[in-house]
Parts: C-alpha cells; structure tokens; sequence
C-alpha cells in the first residue's frame, strides 16, 4: 500500500522540500526505504507512525543531525548542510540542555546563534505558559521542559519548523494551549512538520497528513480529501492502518 491522497500537481519550484530515493541503514535495520516527499510551503504537516516507523530518523536527516544516508535531500533548493540549517528551527525529542541552564542562559545561546531569533517573542511564550526564565533546568518537569523548548524553537523566523513529538510530556490541559502557541508563531509561509502519537488532540491544525510505516511512506496528501475518501478521521485511519 504506497497510498497519494492530493489534488494539487507537484511543482518543483514550489517545493520547499524535496526528498528523492531517501534511505538510512543503521547496523541490524533499514530505517528508511526509497523515501520520496515533496512539501510547499505554507503547510502544517502531520508526520505519523508508529514507534520504530523512522520518524525521527527522517527528521533527524532534515534538521542535518544524521548526515550517513543514501539519496538526496534539499531544503528550498540547497542540499542539507550549514546553509540549511539556518532555514530550520528543530525541536528534538529529547532534550539538549545542561542541568545547571536556566532558560535565560539558553536564550542568550540562542541570540548568539540564530540571527532570526526574538529574544521579547520567546520570553512573551515562556511567561504565558508559567514558566520562570531563571529556573534551573535540573529542577523542571518533563513537561515543563518540553514547553519551553517550544518557546524557543517558535521564536525563530524560520522558514522550515520540525517538531519531533513537542507535547509527548504535556499534561492534556496545556495540550491545546502548546497547539494554538504553535498555530499563533509560526511564519504563515514557512511549513510546519511535526510528529506525534497524540492524533486526536493534534490532527485539528494539520492540513496535510503523512503516514510512515516500516521506513516507506503509505499514505500521503490533504487531510480534508483523506478525511473524505476515507469517511473517518485521521485517528480512527492510523488505528486502521497501524492496528497490531
């Protein structure tokens, strides 16, 4: 089942994204199989599968962490690299911080890297969601943690956003408050790509959709003409598809 669900021709001037006959072998498994994918930009997009589908591996690869793979990868048209690391803003799925960093120590790191930073938007994020930006990280939550790592990944004018699972550890009350954070900062022309288990609470802000299984691609498109064809939401599909 290798599944396109769309109804808008692929041009390769628009992309922002274009992956072409992507794989990565780790030592005992394929992580990911002949890849092709192209995103516009101007998109939220759901990046879904289960644990060990590559996922991560994948957006590993776009964000240039892993650079040991075969096939081609470009990002509005330049091969991954330091060039486009600067077009990226990433949000890991685990966390990069030393425990004796306050988030003011990592916002300065960030003013010093990342010329596209707002130092006054991530502080705004970070207030509103009762953070304290002189806490020690050691002393943080899971959750708390995870907030404001989105705060800084949010606060750049980035043209690409990758989000791996950025509310895997928020309690379900904060959940749709990070949701509408994500939807109120990013760039209107810049895309979103972001993985995630929590699909009933997040598959309301995607506008196009990705299921990834065993390292390939099945299901590809437009939510709204899945949501269509299908005759079921994006939650009760992956059950379908991905079910034990």
């Amino acid at each position: 089942m290798n599944t396109q669900i769309t109804n808008k021709p692929s041009d390769a001037k628009l992309n922002l994204l274009n992956v072409s006959n992507l794989s990565k072998m780790y030592p005992k498994k394929l992580a990911l199989s002949g890849i092709n994918l192209t995103l516009e930009p101007g998109h939220i997009v759901g990046l879904l599968g289960p644990n060990g589908s590559g996922k991560t591996t994948l957006l590993k690869i776009l964000a240039g962490v892993i650079k040991d793979y075969n096939g081609t990868v470009t990002i509005n048209g330049i091969p991954i690299g330091p060039e486009t690391k600067a077009l990226v803003s990433y949000l890991p799925d685990n966390s990069y911080f030393s425990p004796w960093m306050t988030p003011l120590n990592m916002i300065s790191m960030f003013k010093d890297f990342y010329t596209d930073f707002s130092e006054d938007k991530c502080l705004e994020m970070l207030h509103k969601l009762g953070l304290n930006e002189k806490q020690r990280i050691n002393t943080m939550s899971k959750g708390m943690i995870e907030k404001f790592q989105l705060c800084l990944v949010m606060s750049r004018k980035a043209m690409f956003y990758i989000l791996d699972e950025p509310i895997g550890g928020v309690d379900p009350a904060a959940r749709d408050y990070i949701l509408d954070t994500i939807l109120s900062n990013y760039e209107p022309n810049s895309t979103i790509l972001m993985s995630t288990h929590l699909i009933s609470d997040v598959e309301r802000i995607f506008d196009t959709v990705i299921f990834l299984k065993e390292g390939e691609i099945v299901l590809q498109g437009d939510i709204d003409n899945i949501r269509a064809v299908e005759d079921k939401s994006i939650d009760q599909l992956f059950r379908e598809v991905f079910k034990c």
